[in-house]
């Protein structure tokens, strides 16, 4: 016996650990999962008298415990276990990347990989499989299933609707050890049952956004932290089931239609094993998957047009939109001769610089952009900079000028300034290193001394208002006497308004030409982006029409029902139950129930 890991993510059940037991005559295999590694004992302890009861014959020794030992470091002393672990992990690692099965299922890929193993394997020269050796006849192998496809089981409940689904979603992961049932990990419930009335699709696997591969606790290949060369997984740990597992002399069914007769499904129980909720019936949520969600018919919008920053810039470099987006950042940078390379003065602390990528999203897409910035807390106050300003229009003002805007008829424009910060002029005199990845291979060790701001400085944002300010105020405008993010240009019966909020700027007016005019004289003095009408602003989506203006958050809403895994849910009424049989409290107060009557 051997154990293996600990795994590069918890299992569904929070398990890290697998103990491998081997019958060195039969080679048949039992594996148990464990949390930490001091629980193999009391898995040993349950399987000896056990297995001394099912074959009537005394263990006569136990490699891995106190009764032989191998050498530290020497794993060809207990070789027999040790082949034996890489076989189950290599066939749990193909059957998880067959139909790309998360990481977290992994314990439940090694059952099924030791389930397989007992069955399919000869003894070399005894020409038997383990199975046949132990329970003395040939395993039967038609109810074997491909590990991770598609499958549906029968919703079986006393109120359905008449239209309602008569069966769930769900991924096969194995076969049960006490019963002669699959285990099937459903969707909507997010929880493995055992049944037998299931039918599969071995042909595709699971495409449903309740089962998509999400964040970097999915990549990789290797299960185990002691398989080399693959980069290593981040933990998750996540609810039930899978705790322990053994093979008996059992198998399921044959599979039925998703439409056989009813049959409960009893709950699997042994003395050394902990399965989780493992439910005794199928009961169906109210949020109920429909037969035919959107996804399937015209796909997921919100994924074509969000995509996720790299990490750092070597993986940027590996991506040419994000290569083009840095190359568009240095041009405005000598464009507007922000620094200037110089060797680094005597006692000079220059602040280190990074890149920061994000994707600019609006309604219709989003677009790669590069910034040059560096860490502000790094910044002295007195040496580095004197004052801090950031120029932010309240949410209540935004919504005043919707409604301004939505009375007088006119629909609201939006621009973007590309690299903002770096037209403030900056006063104090600062000195930044290099971007990475792009050093000067004349002068390595010199640093840049600024001209204008960066992103990060705590000066930044205070000279990039005051060069704005300056520029409207030339152009005519009026800056508002409270809130100094608002501007106004008086001409004739005409009032442009512009709303500034950091490099954000709406703006709009009852004059074609006069807004017109006012993005040609920004176009000019600033490098722009001009984004047309206002629909994707500080997470909010608008809508501006003849009849009116309409404020709605349906991305953001749509964004939360597929962190969690709802947004196939069936929609209610009520977000409470209608049906609930309330008692009353015998020894609890009277309360006036005039008090919630109208």
């Amino acid at each position: 016996m051997d154990t293996v890991g600990p795994a590069r993510v918890a299992s569904i059940s929070g398990k890290w650990y697998v103990l491998v037991v081997v019958d060195d005559f039969s080679r048949f295999s039992w594996v148990f999962f464990m949390e930490f590694k001091d629980e193999a004992f009391g898995f040993v302890r349950d399987l000896v008298p056990r297995l001394r009861n099912e074959s009537h014959k005394a263990m006569r020794a136990i490699r891995g415990l106190e009764h032989q030992f191998s050498s530290p470091y020497t794993p060809p002393q207990n070789g027999v276990v040790e082949r034996k672990n890489r076989t189950l992990v290599e066939m749990a690692r193909t059957m998880l990347d067959e139909h790309r099965t998360p990481r977290r299922f992994w314990a439940e890929a090694v059952n099924t990989a030791c389930y397989i193993a007992n069955r399919i394997f000869l003894r070399a020269f005894l020409g038997k499989t383990s199975y046949e050796l132990r329970f003395g006849r040939q395993p039967s192998v038609k109810h074997l299933r491909a590990f991770g496809c598609r499958c549906f089981v029968l919703k079986k409940a006393g109120h359905l609707d008449k239209f309602e689904s008569r069966c769930l979603d769900g991924i096969f992961l194995g076969y049960a050890s006490n019963s002669r049932a699959f285990r099937v990990w459903i969707l909507e419930a997010k929880q493995v049952v055992e049944t037998c009335e299931v039918s599969f699709d071995e042909t595709m696997p699971c495409t449903t956004p309740a089962f998509e591969l999400s964040g970097d606790d999915e990549e990789g290949t290797s299960i185990f932290e002691d398989e080399e060369g693959v980069e290593p997984l981040h933990r998750l740990q996540l609810l039930p089931p899978l705790a322990t597992s053994s093979d008996d002399e059992g198998g399921p069914p044959p599979t039925l239609p998703p439409h056989s007769p009813d049959s409960k499904l009893k709950r699997r129980a042994g003395p050394a094993e902990d399965v989780g909720e493992v439910t005794s019936e199928i009961v169906p949520s109210r949020q109920v998957q429909r037969d035919h969600p959107p996804h399937r018919m015209i796909g997921d919008i919100h994924r074509r047009v969000t995509r996720s920053s790299p990490r750092d810039v070597s993986h940027a470099l590996s991506d040419p939109n994000w290569v083009n987006a840095m190359h568009e950042e240095l041009e405005n940078f000598e464009r507007n001769h922000v620094r200037d390379l110089v060797e680094p003065p005597p006692n000079c602390r220059p602040i280190g610089t990074k890149w920061v990528f994000k994707n600019k999203q609006g309604w219709d897409g989003c677009e790669e952009q590069s910034e040059i910035g560096s860490p502000g807390f790094l910044s002295k106050e007195g040496i580095d900079y004197e004052e801090t300003f950031a120029p932010v229009a309240r949410l209540e003002a935004i919504g005043i000028l919707l409604a301004f805007a939505a009375s007088k008829g006119f629909k609201l424009q939006q621009m973007d300034v590309k690299s903002a910060f770096p037209n403030g002029f900056i006063e104090e005199e600062v000195y930044v290193r290099q971007p990475p990845g792009f050093e000067s291979a004349r002068f390595p060790d010199r640093v840049y001394k600024l001209r204008k701001a960066l992103y990060g400085p705590k000066q930044a944002p205070r000279a990039w208002y005051a060069r704005l300010k300056s520029f409207l105020l030339k152009s005519g405008f009026v800056m508002g006497s409270v809130d100094k993010t608002l501007f106004l240009l008086s001409r004739g019966g005409d009032t442009p308004i512009v709303r500034i909020y950091v490099d954000d700027i709406i703006f709009g007016g009852s004059s074609h030409a006069l807004v017109s005019s006012f993005a040609e004289r920004m176009s000019r003095e600033f490098e722009m982006s001009l984004m047309g009408e206002l629909r994707f602003f500080l997470g909010l989506q608008i809508k501006q029409g003849p009849e009116g203006t309409f404020v709605h958050q349906a991305k953001y809403t749509r964004d939360i029902l597929k962190k969690f895994d709802i947004g196939d849910s069936k929609p209610m009424t009520t977000p409470m139950s209608t049906n609930t049989a309330l008692d009353a409290d015998e020894d609890g107060e009277a309360v006036d129930r005039r008090n919630f009557e109208g």
